[in-house]
């Protein structure tokens, strides 16, 4: 442990008593411990205050959209995506922008983007910037894109090569750290695949590349068992090589190879964590560091006992600065008593953000009368929701009966009568429940239970559809079948009903401790985890573009060949053309992104690519077997294993709650959270080592 004292000498300004800027950095500091980023940037006041504005929730929010309206423009820019259908048999002309609108709004994006770059560039100083490649990829980016920009302009955007569009997916990458350390791990996880390869006979294995490819398909199950059947049709005992290779190659080696890639990428990725651990504790560290500078003066006793601590009083104006979520703030402060703090007490403050967060109730309202405290009583009781599920899940019953019984009748023989009746029921004790729990918790109380969000919501919209039912269509008797009147016919009124009777049943979830970790689970993965998605969605964007440049118009639907052309067609069974897989194509932004889709499922995979290998070349294979390795052997198969990750985490931090507990936690589902137990914590060494190589901030 080090004992020494540390003076703090602020490069960048003279103000070196200033006791505002020391709080002003320890804010900073402790705001950078929160979201685990560097430490190592300027630290002068008006550099502190760039900084803050820098990574305020406007200017984030304000580059996000630029981000995502540059990536747009893909969709309206030449090939435009702007017609009802991408089947070109069908296909109008589609809309194309005017040149100079998508260019004007680009060269808007790309100033801010050379805006951000400055910023940022200033804010960490040339000697980080030198060290950051993705500074230096980010300017170089910038750069051409605006060449490219001044090229489309120059030829009066007629430019069917616009390399810019495939640097696009940079700008999303490059503004997210969590998206960069993904990136870099999966760039060290990935492996080297050699599939194993075999000649047999006929359309399946007529060559080798042919032979690699059916190969490969079977090892996806897309085309099995078509490619054994010419073989199999002719000797059963062909089946075995079949049997062997799909079961030895897709049940083990493909799962083997999943737990491999997923094993590599999980180590990378610890080693990723590890560091951002690092940051939250140098951030916190630097933060005590300029306090107990600040306060030094004012406790000269235990400044000669070489004591390091600092004033509560000023551990508390940095937190009322800091911008964090108030529950956590409310929580540090909780723990801060009078007089002086240090390190290591200082240090268990900050543990409070990996924490769950305990979600109170409003209290309940108080009664005068003894019959409403009864009533209050009797509705709030737990068993209120038990009979509730009980009353929805017997309302499901009797609209799937009705429905089953109704299936083989026309619509004008169906008599809505009874479904009318059972429904106003079945509503009519929704509203009382609603009306009773209100009573019970009242509004606050009732609002906050999120399964009451949702029951409630979902109530008033049953009723509102059962009034205007009964407005347009009049009360309902026997031989009810009145004709169509306004936007929607009766049965349309009534199947609307019973959808979303259907839907309120899943107020279940909360009330079912697994099923309400799943769907907690799948929230979080949009809130946690879009780093990963947002891999995927680079990835696509990528091939989306690289597909349009080798493939756009590739293929020539039957309805706009000439005739001479038409005469020679000759149409396999299970080919793209006799599937009528047209509106699959290259033609634009739009259809490339759905075609990379089905492909990336596997399901008939091998069609789209046996269809670009007729209408190019067999090179077109490279680009398809590329994206499966990609998209579905490789991201795919990551993104569900950290579903699971996720899942088994909340799962062993639940085992021993209740339903009602887990309604009420919050959890914290970091990526950094989840891998906390094999995280090592850094040492006192470590930090103090860290703290003396920051550029701006220096410690004697």
């Amino acid at each position: 442990m080090f004992g020494a004292h540390y003076s703090v000498i602020i490069s960048l300004s003279s103000y070196t008593g200033d006791e505002d800027l020391y709080l002003q950095q320890a804010v900073v500091f402790i705001e950078d411990a929160i979201q685990y980023r560097s430490i190592n940037h300027r630290v002068d006041a008006n550099s502190l205050r760039l900084y803050r504005w820098y990574y305020s929730r406007i200017w984030q929010w304000g580059l996000g959209l630029t981000i995502a309206v540059v990536l747009m423009l893909a969709f309206i820019e030449r090939p435009s995506s702007f017609s009802y259908t991408s089947d070109p048999r069908f296909r109008p002309t589609p809309w194309e922008p005017p040149c100079g609108l998508t260019e004007g709004i680009e060269i808007v994006c790309l100033v801010i983007f050379a805006i951000d770059f400055a910023t940022k560039s200033y804010l960490i100083g040339w000697e980080e910037f030198r060290k950051c490649k993705w500074l230096i990829v980010y300017i170089l980016a910038v750069s051409a894109s605006v060449i490219d920009w001044a090229l489309t302009l120059s030829m009066y955007c007629d430019q069917n090569l616009r390399v810019r569009r495939l640097i696009r997916p940079f700008f999303l990458l490059q503004n997210s750290s969590l998206m960069k350390k993904t990136l870099k791990c999966i760039k060290r996880t990935l492996p080297e695949i050699n599939p194993k390869q075999n000649g047999e006979w006929e359309a399946y294995f007529r060559d080798l590349p042919t032979s690699l490819s059916s190969l490969l398909v079977l090892l996806t199950t897309a085309n099995n068992p078509d490619v054994m059947i010419p073989a199999y049709s002719l000797n059963r005992g062909y089946s075995i090589f079949f049997i062997l290779f799909s079961g030895f190659g897709t049940y083990f080696l493909m799962n083997l190879l999943t737990a491999i890639v997923y094993n590599q990428f999980r180590g990378y990725l610890l080693m990723s964590v590890q560091a951002s651990i690092l940051r939250r504790r140098l951030g916190v560290r630097a933060a005590f560091e300029v306090m107990f500078c600040q306060g030094r003066g004012q406790d000269a006793t235990h400044s000669e006992e070489h004591v390091e601590r600092v004033r509560v009083d000023a551990s508390l104006q940095v937190m009322a600065r800091v911008q964090m979520k108030s529950y956590y703030r409310q929580a540090i402060i909780k723990q801060l008593s009078d007089g002086f703090i240090q390190w290591e007490a200082f240090r268990r403050l900050f543990d409070e953000l990996d924490k769950d967060r305990i979600k109170e109730h409003p209290p309940k309202p108080e009664y005068n009368s003894s019959l409403l405290q009864g009533l209050q009583l009797l509705f709030s009781h737990y068993y209120v929701t038990v009979v509730g599920n009980a009353v929805a899940l017997a309302n499901v019953m009797c609209i799937c009966t009705i429905l089953v019984l109704d299936s083989e009748k026309s619509i004008a023989e169906r008599d809505d009568y009874y479904m009318e009746v059972i429904n106003c029921f079945f509503i009519l004790y929704y509203l009382m429940e609603m009306s009773l729990k209100i009573l019970a918790f009242g509004w606050r109380g009732y609002l906050s239970y999120r399964n009451n969000i949702f029951d409630g919501l979902l109530t008033v919209c049953l009723l509102v559809l059962q009034i205007t039912i009964f407005a347009t269509y009049r009360l309902p008797f026997p031989k009810w079948n009145p004709a169509s009147r306004g936007l929607m016919s009766l049965w349309e009124m009534v199947r609307l009903v019973n959808m979303l009777i259907v839907v309120r049943f899943l107020r279940i979830i909360p009330d079912i401790k697994l099923m309400a970790l799943i769907a907690s689970t799948l929230v979080d993965l949009v809130k946690n985890l879009r780093a990963f998605a947002g891999i995927l969605v680079v990835v696509f964007y990528v091939f989306a573009v690289l597909g349009i440049w080798l493939f756009q118009g590739a293929i020539t639907a039957p309805g706009v060949m000439s005739n001479s052309s038409m005469t020679n067609i000759t149409v396999e069974c299970g080919s793209y053309e006799q599937l009528g897989y047209w509106p699959n194509n290259f033609d634009d932004f739009a259809s490339s992104l759905v075609l990379l889709y089905n492909v990336m499922v596997v399901n008939n995979w091998q069609v789209f690519m046996d269809a670009y290998t007729r209408y190019t070349t067999q090179w077109s294979k490279v680009y398809f077997v590329s994206w499966w390795l990609t998209s579905s052997v490789m991201w795919v198969n990551l993104f569900v294993a950290l579903i699971l990750e996720n899942f088994i985490y909340k799962w062993d931090r639940s085992v021993m709650c209740s339903v009602a507990d887990v309604e009420r936690t919050g959890y914290e589902t970091t990526v950094q959270l989840m891998f906390r137990e094999q995280i090592q914590e850094p040492t006192e060494e470590e930090l103090l080592t860290q703290l003396h190589q920051h550029p701006h901030l220096h410690l004697s």
